[in-house]
């Protein structure tokens, strides 16, 4: 056991010192940066998911564990600012965050970054749903599988309606809201933009009856950037938009719904990347080109 616990000792040693060599060789070299701070990232998500394993334990046994992945989201938030100098900005003026219980929260989603905006806004009593592949994935799906995540299997459509169905009726049962990526995927938009939506988040929300939060993120594509090795410390806005009620819709319309959702976040989309702070302007009429782009997505039916 002291051999084991040596060797890993030596390894996670290894690790950090490995970062802080490529933290100093970005002083010369820029590009150094990227690789300096995703070794911090996934050092800092792989203690958080572990830390997280022990909180839900404790959390199910002691009747919180609707707390779980709150606490662990806040422990991400802190420690990514301390490692890498990234955090989000949560504009919430109104409290819906403290007050809308429940709710469906739905945000736009560009990239692996988007784990630590959930740190930064992640309301009390909520979970988020994941691909069922994810279940396996050593710590974060341990973690996401002891605090409640619900997993939907999106290449079985039956499957993901009954888990839709379970929500729903979770949702209502113990008043737990839920953070969905209407996009269904990272969108990796160097300019504000959004993937046409699924319809998932919609149903789920018409069937509990209960409100659409959306949250908006500014595009960040100037702080995390895969494609141009771009990973640099900074603040990115983030705002919790008014909730938009369900009360008394079926699911005839929820096509109406997702399409108008959508129209909202993406205007609020283009206006926050324009106050984002240390975001460079866009030269010519690129921005106008992708946005162009993004107003000509259609809504999907896929959940």
């Amino acid at each position: 056991m002291a051999a084991f616990l040596s060797y890993v000792g030596n390894v996670v040693a290894g690790y950090i010192a490995l970062t802080l060599f490529f933290y100093l060789l970005s002083v010369v070299i820029p590009k150094a940066a990227f690789v300096a701070r995703s070794l911090a990232a996934y050092l800092s998500l792989i203690v958080c998911s572990l830390y997280g394993v022990v909180a839900s334990i404790v959390l199910r046994l002691t009747g919180y564990h609707q707390l779980s992945q709150w606490t662990v989201a806040r422990s991400f938030k802190y420690t990514m600012r301390l490692t890498t100098g990234v955090t989000f900005e949560v504009q919430d003026p109104h409290g819906h965050l403290d007050n809308i219980r429940p709710a469906v929260f739905i945000g736009n989603h560009q990239t692996e970054l988007d784990v630590l905006m959930l740190g930064c806004m992640f309301p009390k009593y909520c979970s988020v749903t994941a691909k069922s592949s994810l279940k396996k994935t050593p710590f974060l799906g341990w973690f996401m599988s002891l605090s409640g995540s619900i997993f939907i299997n999106r290449s079985n459509t039956h499957d993901a309606r009954e888990a839709m169905r379970g929500a729903a009726d979770e949702i209502r049962n113990k008043r737990q809201s839920v953070y969905m990526f209407p996009e269904g995927t990272r969108s990796y938009a160097k300019e504000p933009m959004l993937l046409p939506f699924k319809k998932g988040a919609f149903h789920l929300a018409v069937q509990a009856q209960v409100p659409i939060v959306p949250v908006v993120v500014a595009n960040y594509s100037h702080i995390f950037w895969i494609k141009g090795l771009v990973f640099k410390s900074g603040r990115i806005p983030c705002k919790v938009l008014d909730p938009i009620p369900t009360t008394g819709l079926t699911a005839a319309d929820v096509d109406e719904l997702t399409r108008s959702t959508r129209e909202l976040m993406l205007r609020e989309l283009i206006d926050l990347t324009k106050k984002a702070p240390g975001r460079p302007a866009t030269p010519g009429n690129g921005q106008s080109n992708g946005v162009a782009k993004a107003m000509n997505g259609e809504t999907r039916d896929s959940s």
